[in-house]
């Protein structure tokens, strides 16, 4: 939401949208703490590790969506990309663990 008084603040709070390095930089930050995770989790966990957590990351989407009242194509996409970003940072797991 933009309001007048960020004018009159200093450096990036002025801002009302982030720039592309601050998005960047939290998305690295989000995929350092996935993969290190999963590495820990890989290296400890039972053979059915992948899939309880695949099933309590949807449990999980289906509440958070809930309330946000996505339509239908929203939820499915959003669901596609969090279970392709899990595969994606499990390989990647694997791959730096080994």
């Amino acid at each position: 939401m933009l309001s007048t008084e960020r004018d009159y603040k200093r450096g990036g709070e002025r801002f009302p949208i982030p720039s592309q390095s601050e998005v960047e930089g939290k998305l690295l930050i989000f995929e350092v703490v996935a993969v290190t995770c999963l590495q820990e989790l890989l290296a400890n966990g039972g053979s059915n590790l992948i899939r309880r957590l695949r099933q309590r990351l949807l449990r999980n989407l289906k509440e958070r969506c809930a309330p946000l009242k996505l339509c239908c194509d929203d939820e499915n996409a959003t669901t596609e990309f969090a279970l392709h970003l899990l595969e994606a940072a499990g390989e990647e797991a694997r791959n730096d663990g080994q």
